[in-house]
């Protein structure tokens, strides 16, 4: 985590909970992104790309994004961390 925050990376987790308890009190972060659920590696890519693609060339500071995937649905969510 000291790393991550040092050099200022963006985070991507598949654990949540882990997430929140490591990063949910951090006020400054460059943003993280949540895959949910813990799915095999070659969707993980597919989902991160679907983020990629959301996110164009906007700004994660403070934000979280997650991608979760029930069956064929994908569906994003976008919230600030630390809450406002």
């Amino acid at each position: 985590m000291t790393l991550i925050l040092e050099q200022d990376y963006s985070f991507v987790i598949n654990n949540r909970l882990d997430f929140l308890a490591l990063y949910g009190r951090t006020p400054l972060h460059a943003g993280h992104i949540v895959i949910i659920p813990n799915v095999k590696p070659l969707l993980q890519r597919e989902l991160f790309q679907v983020v990629l693609d959301s996110i164009d060339q906007g700004d994660l500071v403070n934000t979280v994004i997650e991608v979760e995937y029930y069956g064929s649905e994908i569906r994003l969510r976008q919230y600030p961390l630390p809450i406002e």
